[in-house]
């Protein structure tokens, strides 16, 4: 269009530029297929939850170490004949945990341990195979949008790297003379990479649900006191999943049972031996369950705090997502007082570590309500 005069007269007679359809820089640009990528990552965010829930009742039966080796690919298929159960067997028989705890074990317990273990690391192949065939789809076809390659990119490499880092716990009681089950710090690293896997995968799932356009809106609206509590909350909580791994790992939520005491005393006097040294933070069960209710409580003071805190957010649907997580952080008390009650029995802990799932994604999904919400008007929420 050419150029006019600043004080040019505007008459009805003037040409006026024709009107643009086009929206903005945001609109215009390539959207991808963000709904059908949301559905992908919704199924292998239900395949590595169910990997989390898998992988505790592994290490609750004792069952970690059955597999002696890791064979990528020839590993995906059990013994087929009784002499390969026996020389799966036979491995089993050359490392700690079956000399010192299981050498009354035949061949029908073996098969029982094993399955659990082999069903977890078949679990986990799956889950690489899912997110393996959808990236290549989705990237071959061009339908990822704008800058989400590397995002999803790193999910796969994260995966990998869970993979090699479950190896590495399960060497620690293999390739052992001492060791009766895994190191309980590698435990705690492998399932915190699970968790921080997880997590990933619940916020681009919840950043896939609206369009860039309508984020970056939302955005202007977010309560920045409100996102940053919750941050804070989500650290919290994802240090308490750590600790939690380490008292799994040394069975220490069997040894002291009684709440709100342990075994009859508030501080347990085993809570520190000097042989250990530095090793008591996580190799003393007395020390490691203290340290898990303490933070636990704290965990539980804070969520308080922050929902009291949404409370007072404007837009209702962040208010809702705030009580949604702390009624998952009183049920989530709850189960874990059972548990220590009891001594930890199968069901209770596996219910227990799903309660922290449940939690953690509600913290994450309260977080992102905080950072982009849902705008209220007179007439309701604007979604």
């Amino acid at each position: 269009m050419a150029k006019r005069p600043i004080f040019q007269d505007v008459t009805a007679d003037t040409p006026r530029p024709a009107p643009t359809t086009a929206g903005g820089l945001i609109d215009a640009a390539p959207k991808g297929a963000r709904r059908a990528i949301r559905a992908w990552l919704i199924v292998i965010f239900v395949m590595v939850a169910a990997m989390i829930a898998l992988g505790g009742a592994t290490r609750l039966t004792g069952s970690g170490l059955s597999i002696t080796e890791w064979k990528l690919v020839t590993g995906t298929l059990p013994p087929m004949d009784e002499a390969a159960w026996q020389a799966e067997f036979d491995a089993y028989k050359q490392i700690p945990q079956y000399v010192q705890e299981n050498a009354d074990m035949d061949l029908t317990g073996f098969k029982r341990i094993y399955w659990w273990e082999w069903s977890h690391r078949l679990l986990g192949r799956l889950v690489g195979l899912v997110w393996g065939l959808g990236f290549l789809f989705f990237w071959a076809t061009k339908r990822i949008p704008t800058g989400w390659v590397p995002r999803l990119l790193g999910l796969g490499v994260l995966g990998g790297m869970q993979g090699g880092i479950g190896w590495w716990m399960v060497h620690s009681g293999v390739a052992t003379t001492t060791l009766t089950s895994v190191a309980s710090y590698r435990l705690a690293i492998h399932l915190g990479l699970a968790f921080a896997i997880l997590g990933l995968i619940a916020w681009y799932a919840m950043q896939l649900s609206r369009s860039e356009a309508d984020l970056l809106r939302a955005r202007r609206a977010g309560e920045a006191k409100l996102f940053s509590m919750s941050t804070g909350l989500m650290h919290l909580a994802f240090c308490q999943i750590l600790i939690g791994a380490l008292v799994a790992g040394i069975d220490a939520g069997r040894q002291y049972t009684g709440w709100p005491t342990m075994g009859g005393e508030w501080i347990p006097a085993a809570i520190w031996n000097p042989a250990l040294g530095w090793r008591n933070l996580f190799e003393n069960p007395a020390l490691v369950q203290f340290v898990h209710r303490m933070i636990g409580y704290l965990l539980a003071i804070f969520a308080v705090v922050v929902w009291m805190r949404a409370r007072r957010s404007p837009h209702a649907v962040t208010r809702g997502a705030f009580t949604a997580m702390i009624l998952a952080m009183a049920l989530q008390i709850v189960l874990g007082i059972l548990n220590v009650i009891h001594a930890a029995p199968l069901s209770l802990a596996l219910l227990h570590q799903l309660g922290a799932v449940l939690l953690f994604v509600l913290i994450l999904r309260a977080r992102h309500h905080a950072r982009y919400p849902f705008e209220t008007s007179i007439r309701g929420t604007v979604k």
